[in-house]
């Protein structure tokens, strides 16, 4: 494949940072790659590592000369590293980001944008529990959506381009506006997220079952929401905070369920009960059948070496 942008710099070296780098590599779409991140450990680690060209301690040096601006750090820090890097970039540069929520990174971002760079947000669902510049890996794109939520002032070359180069690195591009973006992931990744931090933490409060018996017996169900529940705090906490709307639109109706699932229990319904269970099941069925995940026994974890499981999930 030819290269698609000459230069490309990752503001923020973590998991999907790091993954797009050792994506760019494989597929051969990026001339090099530069790198910023605020902990000298983790400038270290990208060049031990090798997925980084050059690293830099500010990030205004590492946009420098660069054709693609990706911001990968918490959607909280997004408007203050576009104030810094704005007046360095390169006219006819692009700005993008990884954030998973859109309305309030096009809000922070772009008025930091200067004429002549185009700014096209984005959003790869794709991820695992893992976090730092080690827990990336060159196919955590493939067959996985990345959604691009251009501006009314994103140039549609520019748009065309970006879409290429998610295409490069293996993964499934659709566009949508921001708004409708926020809602959709509220459904999908915000409302479930949350859910599992509170079922883990009524399993921390729940002074009648042991924390033994808690991890001991966690492969029944318990397992699975502290896979999602180990994501990194400080992301999922500027997630809550600038989609709160939709998220909490969606808690809303997840609660009316919750409270027709009671009634249900409570008036021993079980008609109601395996009809509702069937028709989520047939969703689950088509997530697989969508490619989206696998049927595998034990939800797709695969034996590491030594025994050992290794999870890999999807955000």
């Amino acid at each position: 494949m030819s290269v698609i942008y000459q230069r490309v710099a990752l503001i923020g070296l973590g998991l999907i940072a790091s993954s797009m780098a050792h994506a760019m590599r494989e597929a051969g779409i990026a001339g090099s790659v530069a790198g910023h991140a605020k902990s000298e450990a983790t400038r270290k680690a990208a060049l031990e590592i090798g997925f980084c060209d050059e690293v830099f301690a500010t990030a205004t040096d590492a946009v420098k000369d660069a054709d693609l601006v990706v911001l990968a750090v918490p959607v909280g820090a997004m408007a203050a590293i576009a104030a810094e890097i704005g007046p360095h970039l390169k006219p006819g540069a692009c700005v993008s980001d990884v954030g998973s929520v859109k309305q309030a990174v096009i809000e922070a971002v772009a008025p930091h944008i200067p004429e002549g760079v185009d700014f096209v947000p984005a959003h790869p669902l794709a991820g695992t529990e893992h976090s730092g510049p080690h827990s990336g890996f060159a196919s955590l794109f493939r067959n996985r959506w990345c959604l691009l939520t251009p501006t009314p002032q994103s140039r549609p070359e520019a748009v065309a381009q970006l879409r290429a180069f998610w295409e490069g690195m293996g993964a499934n591009v659709d566009e949508m506006d921001a708004p409708h973006h926020d809602l959709v992931l509220a459904v999908v990744s915000h409302t479930p997220h949350l859910i599992a931090f509170t079922m883990v933490g009524v399993a921390d409060h729940l002074r009648r079952v042991s924390n033994s018996e808690v991890i001991k017996y966690s492969a029944s169900g318990f397992r699975d929401f502290t896979r999602i529940a180990a994501s990194d705090p400080t992301m999922w906490r500027d997630v809550f905070l600038t989609n709160k709307e939709a998220t909490l639109d969606i808690l809303g109706r997840f609660t009316e369920e919750l409270f027709m699932l009671q009634r249900a229990i409570r008036m021993e319904d079980g008609e109601q009960l395996h009809a509702y269970f069937t028709r989520t099941r047939a969703i689950r069925r088509g997530i697989i059948d969508a490619g989206q995940d696998t049927a595998a026994p034990d939800f797709g974890r695969v034996a590491a070496a030594g025994g050992a499981t290794a999870l890999k999930g999807k955000e």
